[in-house]
């Protein structure tokens, strides 16, 4: 199955072909800051070809783990490989670009100068590629990078990370300072040259509502951990949003709506006469609950608030030899 962005029309999902390689492997993946953990024990595979959202609250250890795949920290456990490559490797450095949400552009550079300084530290570098997508930004060659705008900076700044030809992209909340407009158009066009190329991506970002649209791979952390993992269809697919009137339903001993003993219950709760649960069933459902497909937002948001339900990752995220509950 393909999905499709409704930003642009674009199609995101990787080739058959594509399909088959593993772009980044991680295993019990983790880093410490003095005692504190910034990212434990996270471990999935991200197919080639994906354009993959990772999402999770502020210090879940999102960028720890960006900058450990692009090798600007090491970790203090586990390991991370870039199509088989160890992170930080010159292997896997010459096949990443990674964008951090602080731009790194000198802004007394003009953008031409700002390319050709990407073209002297990378040697794939694909001048065309990189004008190619300023241009189609209406931005001048000869503009100094102080003076263009939020959204034009960042197309800058993309363009020196897909000039580099990278087979994958790190980018840590890109979007973060765009309005809505530029926001779509400019994640119109990356979409258009990851599709176009093959390339895989790994975006962090906050607009979880976006992100259906945007991605068709989900990573969540949250505490540390990793929680969710996979085809984002995959996971929408094996959810329930149990719904049912708050007078027909009573609470079991352990605080759970009863009638979902047969369901594995990630969030449940009670809004005035209202009473809704995300589930992953494990039988029929039965009165007085009915049930509906949740949203991608509604998925994320039930294990954001709910750090304690068993993490779930869909097959071809999973790393064998490990212990996650893996997705039917």
């Amino acid at each position: 199955m393909t999905r499709t962005s409704g930003t642009s029309g674009t199609t995101v999902r990787g080739t058959a072909p594509h399909e088959a390689r593993v772009a980044l492997e991680l295993r019990e993946l983790g880093r410490r800051y003095g005692r504190h953990w910034a990212l434990r024990n996270a471990t999935f595979r991200l197919p080639a070809g994906r354009v993959c959202g990772l999402v999770g609250p502020n210090g879940a250890g999102k960028t720890t783990m960006l900058e450990i795949i692009a090798g600007l920290r090491r970790p203090t456990r586990g390991e991370a490989t870039v199509f088989g490559a160890p992170a930080g490797s010159a292997e896997a450095r010459a096949r990443v670009s990674f964008l951090p949400q602080e731009k790194p552009l000198f802004t007394r550079f003009s953008v031409a100068d700002t390319l050709r300084m990407g073209r002297e530290l990378n040697p794939g570098w694909d001048q065309a590629l990189a004008e190619d997508f300023v241009r189609a930004g209406s931005v001048a060659l000869d503009a100094k990078v102080g003076s263009l705008s939020g959204g034009q900076r960042t197309r800058i700044a993309l363009a020196v990370a897909l000039g580099k030809r990278p087979d994958l992209v790190l980018l840590d909340e890109p979007l973060a300072e765009l309005d809505p407009l530029v926001r779509r158009q400019t994640v119109g066009a990356l979409l258009a040259e990851v599709a176009e190329r093959g390339i895989t991506v790994l975006m962090s970002s906050h607009l979880v509502a976006e992100l259906d649209t945007l991605c068709d791979y989900l990573l969540l952390v949250s505490r540390g951990g990793l929680r969710l993992a996979g085809d984002v269809d995959e996971l929408i697919s094996v959810h329930r949003l149990l719904s049912a009137h708050g007078d027909a339903v009573v609470d079991a001993p352990d605080g759970t709506p009863a009638g979902l003993e047969a369901h594995t219950v990630v969030q449940a709760q009670r809004e005035r006469r209202q009473v809704s649960a995300l589930v992953r069933p494990g039988g029929p459902v039965t009165d007085p609950w009915t049930a509906a497909a949740p949203t991608l937002e509604e998925v994320v948001l039930a294990y954001l608030e709910q750090g304690d339900a068993d993490a779930l990752i869909s097959p071809n995220s999973h790393v064998p030899g490990t212990g996650t509950e893996v997705a039917a």
